[in-house]
């Protein structure tokens, strides 16, 4: 087996530290393609894997291939590769904005294809991956994908209808959770804690939350009732979140980030 990486950014070596992290294929059955060789010889000498400058290489001798590139460049890297891809590569596009029928005709033939769109807790084997799957793909074809996947974080299948969605709760999200971490640290400061701390403070009081919601199973309205106790501190901060507008305001963001999805 032979696993291609064309585009080695941060999404690509995410994978690529995840599959070989958790020991799913070995360094000499990976290899990637960088635009420049800087890149190129920076992926090598960190995962011990061989990368070079070629696209159409990498596609030739990949049986899978995973397009890692930006969307804006996806024409180009397609027109070079398109002679070297056949039914029998199965091809991973990461690529947002650009959906499986889009792909299929710019190749200009039908292919195994599965689209997958990762957020960038991946950096840290933390993604939450949507994995969209052709009618046609093989339990085979969706097993491989999802352990893939699921080197580097969780992974889930979703009809690509609802792609748009998972790019406003999951994909963009990191930046709103950073947002309100920042916000939060910016009070703690003003409260007189040291910068540093107050990052480190807020930043474990949001993971150990989010842990403790998926561990439990317990919804989260009722996991907020466990912190208000009755005439305490912390209810009167969720007062004030509610005066606000949070809710509103989370999901008017969420709203118009899946809208604009959806024009891309």
């Amino acid at each position: 087996m032979k696993i291609g990486f064309i585009g080695l950014g941060n999404m690509a070596t995410a994978m690529i530290g995840g599959i070989i992290g958790k020991g799913l294929y070995g360094r000499d059955e990976l290899i990637g393609s960088a635009k420049t060789v800087e890149t190129a010889q920076r992926v090598a000498k960190k995962y011990g894997i061989e990368t070079c400058t070629d696209n159409q290489r990498v596609a030739s001798c990949a049986d899978v291939l995973v397009l890692a590139v930006k969307p804006i460049f996806l024409p180009e890297v397609i027109s070079e590769i398109s002679d070297s891809i056949d039914g029998s590569k199965l091809v991973i596009s990461i690529a947002a904005g650009k959906s499986i029928e889009w792909l299929e005709e710019q190749f200009g033939t039908t292919l195994r294809l599965v689209r997958c769109m990762p957020n960038t807790p991946a950096l840290v084997g933390e993604a939450c991956t949507c994995v969209c799957l052709k009618e046609d793909t093989t339990e085979e074809d969706r097993k491989f994908v999802l352990k893939l996947m699921e080197s580097f974080g969780t992974a889930s299948v979703l009809p690509e209808r609802l792609i748009d969605a998972f790019t406003g709760v999951a994909g963009s999200s990191p930046a709103y959770v950073f947002l309100f971490l920042e916000a939060m640290a910016d009070a703690a400061v003003r409260a007189g804690i040291p910068r540093k701390q107050a990052y480190e403070f807020a930043a474990q009081s949001v993971l150990g939350s989010a842990k403790l919601m998926l561990e439990t199973g317990k919804h989260p309205g009722e996991l907020k009732d466990m912190v208000c106790s009755p005439g305490g501190t912390t209810i009167e901060a969720v007062k004030v979140l509610e005066e606000k507008g949070l809710r509103a305001a989370v999901i008017d963001a969420v709203e118009a980030c899946v809208n604009k999805s959806k024009m891309l």
